[in-house]
């Protein structure tokens, strides 16, 4: 893949989208590419999470509990947007489900283009607030039922 070609393709990512073009660029021009074969894990559960990945080409299962994958990604989705902004722990173990080619995106990386684009930033900002009101309005009615 040329470098205009990972612009389109990090621009069609959740979240990554919202960053301009020149932004993007640094990204795509910074990032790592990561091939796996068929089988490979990308991480494991319980693994520390200090970046995310876009699918480039393949696809990833995610698996929590070690059977069929609760998720695949494909080209252009974002696996792992949480530890773009904050060391976590994979909650999954992600797999190439075939020949798959990843672009991994760091948090040092992703802080520097958000530093660098603020309005991209604000736009990021945004969407997670609103995830994380909705995320804690769904646990609140969970609440109330169980109590």
């Amino acid at each position: 893949m040329s470098l205009d070609d990972d612009i389109a393709l990090l621009a069609s990512a959740p979240l990554i989208g919202l960053i301009d073009r020149d932004g993007l660029r640094l990204l795509a021009f910074a990032a790592d590419k990561r091939r796996l074969r068929q089988g490979e894990a990308l991480f494991r559960k319980g693994d520390r999470a200090e970046c995310g990945y876009v699918v480039a080409e393949g696809e990833i299962g995610l698996d929590v509990e070690g059977g069929k994958p609760i998720v695949v990604a494909r080209p252009g989705d974002l696996v792992g947007a949480a530890s773009l902004f904050a060391e976590t722990r994979r909650p999954a173990t992600a797999t190439a489900r075939e020949r798959t080619t990843v672009i991994r995106l760091t948090q040092p990386l992703m802080r520097r283009v958000l530093e660098e684009y603020p309005k991209a930033a604000a736009g990021i900002h945004a969407i997670l607030a609103a995830e994380l009101e909705s995320l804690t309005r769904d646990l609140m009615r969970v609440g109330e039922r169980m109590g």
